[in-house]
């Protein structure tokens, strides 16, 4: 079950985007429980922190956000996925939705307001 303003999972490889990312949500109500720099570290701290929800970067050192979202989605209680790119949605096809994640917000236009709609 996701709550009104449900606690977040930052995963993305700049530390530029997290820092914005975490103050941006977090002036608007958001919990922000942790943040993860690559697919691996992500898989362990969903793992350990139980986010409701995963800010996850498309393009990610290690492997990519859509097999990341894919793994995370088979899990039992999975967390609410939410890909994020500096690129448009249309960029990538059919992978959003056949990665199991909830939807696609573009970095440029990440905020409260976008998350949420995303979550619907």
């Amino acid at each position: 079950m996701i709550t009104m303003t449900p606690s977040i999972l930052i995963v993305d490889d700049h530390p530029s985007f997290r820092a914005m990312a975490r103050a941006l949500l977090q002036s608007e109500g958001y919990t922000i429980v942790g943040e993860a720099v690559d697919g691996a570290s992500a898989l362990t701290a969903v793992r350990d922190l139980h986010p409701e929800v995963v800010l996850l970067d498309v393009q990610l050192p290690d492997t990519d956000g859509f097999a990341v979202a894919s793994e995370l989605t088979r899990g039992a209680d999975p967390p609410a996925i939410v890909l994020t790119s500096s690129r448009d949605a249309s960029d990538f096809g059919p992978l959003i939705a056949e990665s199991g994640a909830r939807g696609f917000v573009p970095k440029g236009e990440l905020c409260g307001r976008t998350l949420a709609e995303a979550l619907e």
